[in-house]
């Protein structure tokens, strides 16, 4: 038999199956709906039967409650009987509704008049008794007229009682009828549904046996295969990050090999060492983060970074490198755009990383230009650009839609000329649309090409409560003759800030390390005001606040110092008891707005002094000194003490951090990094360093990202101290 008459029977068979399901389909609907209003009907049946004892029973009610009221003269008899009346006439009325036969309509208003004329006859009755007396009113009953239409009354309702038992049976009958031909019918359905089924069943067994094997022996094949890539890209991530250990190591002792007083040869060897080293560590990343993309591991995450300062950070990883090939090396950043966004910053930087290191790879001359800009924004949300331009080789038309594809180059001679996978610009397109953005790119060959990306980010609220306290300005000092402060604080630094801005106002206090001495303080003396850090050694600020509450029961004002910018970190402290919180670095006019609003002291007109003598300090590349010279208002003696601090504390940090990882004390690692953000905030490295110690804090280390976080953080914090040991040696011996 031919595949087309197959085909013929099927359809025909297809087609008289479906005919023959809907005549079945349409007897059985008729026949269930006969089945409906049958049941209906009975259930209607029942209600005039119910209907017709109910009217009885209420007419034998009237006539006893009117026949005991003459009998004994206790007009409580007739007490209901009004409502007994308004039920036999709601029973008439609802007999009256039957239509479905003639002889019963016509019974039906014989029972109508018939009980009219006995209510009638039972209201002469009570005016009989009412107007003539007791014996008036039985000579009336002896009449027996009541009895007679009584008796009529029976006669009717058995008679209709009669027609409409008649008239049930035949709609029984009617009910079994049709319940047996929905009974027969659905039977005939089952038994098609089933016959159906069991032929084409045998059918498709007969028609697919030969195929089972070919199909048994794909499916193999293809499990084959599929199992086959994971194994590969489960080797291919296992091996990227086996490599990644050994490979950090060579490339930190590469470094440290470099700083030697070594001969020019083998400073060439170390420097050709190296260079290999971070091209097959950059190979072994973009392999790694193909696999976490591919396999759904790549998590976007959320938190405050300053884009200033991630930008800047990353201009300090590549510029020597453009310097290197004589390229001019520009960033801007749009002023209208926030100085802290929330996004993740980390997948910011590696997009950043790999469009300029891509730029930078195939630039031998001209420029790099790097633009971040405002692209509008609405509500909360801030439409950031990044646009990447370069002077390099380019990329032909024909090959800019594949540019993003993975293991693309735009020609096979760019991979032996330059090297790379051709992984890296794919990463950035997942990357980019991971974080909701969008990435195009145009080029010209041979002239360069340009990359333009926007992401958008959230424009976090620390960035709104800080923008008021951005300005140094002359402000109205209060006068805290009277007042008195109890600080507790651990930071060195901090420390020696607030001893420098309390004796300029003349404001008395006394400086602790831990909430557990400020407990002890608190017990001896009376202070106006609390500074609490939240961060403490022995006992947190968290705890001394509800310390302060619960224990000592004091109502005194306390204001959380914090170097936590996350969002609810205020209310945080509202819940801990606190008054208020005020966020590190520490603003001099926040500072002092606060102690005026919780001490309410009189003030007195203040204005910032020896700004004038203030030494212009060199425009140093890491260090920041506008922030320390707001504080010292021109005591040298101020910058030079916090300047040795500095130079003194970061060493330590950096040390103390790197035993932490190594000892996998992961708590007293992110204590530290927090500790850091006040330690490096008196030269200005917030904004630069901020993403870093961000990641040390917050993030789930491995490895290889402390090794990045913290190694970067090493550069800028060694080149700062650097630095600030050439401003310390600039300031005078004597303030």
């Amino acid at each position: 038999m031919t595949g087309k008459k197959i085909i013929f029977y099927i359809l025909a068979a297809f087609i008289s199956g479906n005919l023959f399901l809907i005549y079945i389909q349409y007897n059985s609907a008729k026949n269930t709906t006969a089945l409906i209003e049958g049941n209906e009907k009975v259930l209607s049946e029942l209600n005039v039967s119910n209907n017709l004892k109910e009217l009885e029973k209420d007419i034998i009610s009237v006539e006893s409650k009117i026949r005991g009221t003459v009998s004994t003269t206790d007009l409580s008899y007739i007490d209901g009987l009004e409502i007994k009346i308004n039920e036999i006439e709601n029973n008439l009325h609802q007999l009256q509704k039957i239509s479905d036969d003639d002889y019963s309509i016509k019974y039906i208003d014989q029972l109508d008049d018939l009980i009219h004329k006995k209510l009638f006859f039972s209201r002469q009755i009570l005016d009989v008794y009412q107007k003539n007396g007791q014996a008036a009113a039985e000579a009336f009953i002896v009449k027996q007229a009541g009895k007679k239409i009584t008796d009529s009354i029976s006669g009717v309702t058995f008679l209709i009682d009669s027609t409409r038992k008649t008239l049930l049976t035949k709609v029984t009958n009617s009910i079994n009828k049709s319940g047996k031909k929905v009974q027969q019918l659905n039977t005939i359905l089952i038994a098609l549904v089933l016959g159906s089924g069991l032929i084409l069943f045998w059918y498709i067994i007969n028609t697919v046996r030969k195929q089972n094997q070919l199909i048994l022996q794909l499916n193999i094949s293809e499990k084959k295969v599929k199992e086959a890539a994971k194994l590969k890209e489960k080797f291919m991530a296992n091996m990227s990050h086996e490599i990644r250990t050994p490979m950090n190591a060579i490339l930190g002792f590469t470094n440290l090999l470099e700083r030697k007083d070594i001969d020019p040869e083998s400073k060439i060897y170390v420097q050709t060492i190296q260079k290999s080293g971070e091209n097959l560590l950059a190979i072994i990343n973009d392999i790694l983060d193909l696999s976490k993309i591919e396999e759904g591991m790549m998590r976007i995450e959320s938190a405050p970074f300053s884009i200033r300062g991630l930008v800047h950070s990353v201009e300090i990883m590549f510029r020597n490198k453009a310097a290197e090939k004589r390229l001019q090396f520009l960033i801007t950043v749009d002023e209208s755009l926030p100085y802290i966004l929330e996004g993740d910053g980390t997948r910011l930087t590696q997009i950043l990383v790999n469009l300029i290191g891509n730029a930078l790879k195939f630039t031998d001359k001209g420029s790099i230009e790097i633009k971040i800009t405002n692209d509008g924004s609405t509500d909360k949300i801030i439409n950031t650009g990044i646009v990447v331009t370069d002077t390099g080789i380019g990329i032909e038309q024909d090959k800019l839609e594949k540019i993003f594809e993975r293991f693309q180059q735009a020609e096979d001679t760019v991979t032996r000329k330059y090297g790379g996978t051709g992984l890296g610009l794919s990463i950035v397109n997942d990357l980019v649309t991971l974080q909701n953005g969008v990435v195009t790119v145009e080029s010209v060959f041979g002239k360069g090409t340009t990359f333009k990306i926007i992401i958008p980010y959230t424009i976090s609220l620390h960035e709104l409560d800080n923008k008021q306290f951005a300005a140094r300005n002359t402000f109205i000092q209060s006068n805290f003759k009277n007042t008195c402060v109890l600080v507790a604080e651990d930071n060195e630094i901090n420390q020696s800030f607030i001893r420098h801005l309390f004796k300029t106002w003349q404001l008395n206090f006394d400086l602790v390390s831990n909430g557990k001495q400020a407990l002890e303080m608190l017990e001896v003396k009376k202070y106006s005001l609390i500074l609490m850090d939240i961060q403490m050694p022995e006992m947190d600020g968290y705890t001394a606040s509800q310390q302060i509450r619960k224990k000592l029961k004091l109502d005194i004002p306390i204001i959380a110092m914090t170097a936590h910018a996350l969002n609810g970190e205020r209310e945080k402290c509202l819940n801990f008891g606190m008054n208020e919180y005020i966020s590190k670095p520490i603003r001099e006019e926040h500072l002092h707005q606060l102690i005026t609003q919780f001490t309410y002291k009189e003030p007195s007109i203040f204005s910032a002094k020896q700004q004038t003598q203030i030494i212009d300090a060199v425009n140093y590349k890491f260090i920041n000194l506008q922030y320390m010279k707001e504080v010292s208002n021109g005591n040298f003696e101020y910058e030079k003490t916090v300047t040795e601090q500095f130079i003194e504390i970061i060493p330590n940090d950096l040390l103390a951090l790197q035993n932490a990882w190594q000892q996998h004390n992961i708590r007293k690692l992110k204590q530290l990094a927090h500790n850091m953000k006040t330690s490096i905030s008196v030269m200005g490295l917030n904004e630069v360093l901020e993403p870093y110690l961000h990641e040390l804090e917050y993030e789930d280390l491995t490895d290889n990202s402390f090794n990045i976080n913290f190694n970067s953080l090493r550069t800028v914090c060694e080149a700062a101290v650097e630095e600030a040991k050439h401003y310390y040696s600039q300031l005078p011996s004597e303030s």
